[in-house]
């Protein structure tokens, strides 16, 4: 660019007051430099449109960058919302985890020690894992021995016990062999009733109940009259009934002994010995009419049908009754049960029949093998067991 500002030289007007060409050149200056003045100025306006023609175009690509700036920035901002609820989400998820892990942790720790306590269990040395096994035994042997009423699960298990014992050869452990020999020879020599014999024998009983009769039983008392006249009791009227049941003879047997008769024979013995069976025949009906029989309890002479039905319910109930005690291994309670049937059953019952007889006989034999039921407890190898274990 040409600096307008400075000032220039002038040069002189000629002398003698007439134009030369330098005159007419100097007055054509002001003209040029106009001209480059307008050229100097069209060219910085056209440097200033330029320049603010690209200083718009800069801030339309500042607003557009901003503007997508501010796009991206709020999208980041919307995607860092999710992330950060997505991380909430997570942390909540890790920590529900954490608390489960935890919890298994836990339960680990509490299994492992469980583990070291059994394996500490399992390390003890072989004699007292022997006598705590032994003991074991024989407290479940002795229980099916009080269940079952039999000795043989104790049996087994002494035996067995003794034969471990005798493998072991342990010096210590002698104290307890001894003592299993004691209450295996205690055992075996216990007598233990079969209780399968036994609850049949009770119901046994009880079909009788319904076959034994009463004393005021017509039956029972016709039976009890020929018994009593034989033993001497007053069961006949008038004072002759001995020497009557003695000549009692019956028509058939009358008329055998007449058809015997030998036939020379007149026929007026014939008549008097016919008369005399048909008296002797007359008279035993006759006597028959009229019964004496000496009563020692009246209660069972007064007992109506209904009370005699009653009666052998409730007998067969306490034989019911003792049956599930002695299954129960209750022995006092069927003990006491068939005590009350044995002193209730002669009170009501003709003890001279067969059938009762045979009731009261079974009762008895019952009553005294249920005592019988009670297996011994091996108390000596228990006690011993104890002290091995005591002393370790």
């Amino acid at each position: 660019m040409i600096d307008t500002s400075a000032p220039h030289p002038t040069p002189a007007p000629a002398s003698g007051g007439q134009p030369t060409a330098d005159t007419a050149v100097d007055s054509g200056a002001p003209e040029h430099w106009m001209r480059w003045a307008v050229l100097i100025l069209s060219a910085a306006t056209l440097s200033a449109g330029w320049l603010a023609w690209n200083t718009q175009k800069r801030v339309q690509s500042l607003e557009q960058e901003l503007v997508r700036r501010q796009q991206d920035s709020q999208g980041q901002a919307t995607e860092a919302r999710v992330l950060s609820k997505q991380a909430e989400d997570l942390s909540r998820e890790a920590v529900a985890r954490t608390t489960l892990l935890e919890t298994r942790l836990a339960e680990v720790a509490l299994q492992r020690t469980q583990i070291e306590e059994l394996i500490k269990t399992l390390s003890l040395s072989r004699d007292e894992n022997l006598v705590a096994d032994i003991d074991a035994g024989l407290r479940v042997a002795n229980q099916q021995a009080t269940l079952t009423a039999s000795a043989e699960p104790l049996i087994s298990a002494l035996q067995s016990a003794d034969d471990r014992l005798a493998r072991a050869k342990q010096p210590r452990l002698d104290n307890i062999r001894r003592a299993v020999a004691k209450d295996l020879d205690r055992v075996r020599g216990t007598r233990v009733a079969d209780l399968t014999s036994l609850t049949i024998r009770l119901d046994e009983a009880t079909r009788l109940v319904d076959e034994i009769p009463l004393i005021n039983q017509p039956e029972s008392i016709q039976t009890s009259a020929p018994a009593s006249a034989k033993s001497g009791g007053p069961s006949t009227s008038n004072g002759s009934a001995n020497k009557g049941a003695k000549a009692r003879t019956t028509p058939e047997e009358t008329s055998a002994a007449t058809a015997s008769a030998p036939a020379a024979s007149s026929w007026g013995e014939q008549a008097w010995t016919w008369t005399q069976g048909a008296a002797q025949n007359a008279w035993n009906e006759t006597r028959g009419l009229v019964r004496l029989t000496r009563i020692a309890r009246p209660e069972a002479m007064l007992l109506s049908p209904d009370q005699g039905f009653m009666l052998r319910e409730n007998i067969k109930l306490r034989l019911l009754n003792a049956r599930l005690s002695l299954l129960s291994r209750q022995n006092g309670l069927a003990l006491g049960d068939l005590q009350t049937i044995q002193s209730v059953v002669p009170r009501y019952f003709d003890t001279q029949s067969r059938k009762t007889q045979l009731l009261l006989s079974m009762l008895t034999d019952v009553a005294a093998q249920g005592q019988q039921t009670t297996v011994p407890r091996p108390d000596d190898t228990l006690a011993a067991l104890a002290t091995v274990s005591g002393g370790r």
